[in-house]
């Protein structure tokens, strides 16, 4: 077993238990809010350390561009999608699990062009 064989079989592995991690939070947490952080950060990062592990294995170029452009993809549409899900969430009036204080309130009146940004 040579260097690389263990540093992708440890990167794989950390990916991987981020993977389960995301799994636990998506059914254990209480809202769907705090289920989006779950599924999107450590889902994310698990991606791009197994895609680390792999690029240890592969030998050439086309395949290290490959997994660039499938680590960037993740890491630019994951949290867009999972920004985009929340507020689509909050706005369909999704209840937050208690307690929590609302930054958002009133974010309603701004949307609609009543708000201090767009005066009527």
């Amino acid at each position: 077993m040579t260097a690389s064989d263990v540093v992708s079989a440890v990167l794989l592995l950390v990916g991987g238990t981020l993977y389960v991690f995301a799994g636990v939070g998506l059914l254990r947490f209480p809202d769907v809010y705090a289920r989006m952080h779950a599924a999107t950060k450590p889902a994310t990062l698990g991606l791009l350390f197994v895609l680390a592990g792999t690029a240890v294995r592969i030998e050439t170029a086309d395949g290290y561009v490959k997994l660039a452009l499938a680590g960037a993809l993740q890491v630019l549409t994951a949290p867009v999608g999972s920004h985009l899900l929340g507020r689509a969430a909050y706005l369909a009036g999704v209840p937050m699990a208690e307690p929590v204080f609302d930054d958002l309130a009133g974010i309603e009146d701004d949307l609609e062009g009543r708000g201090p940004s767009h005066p009527a």
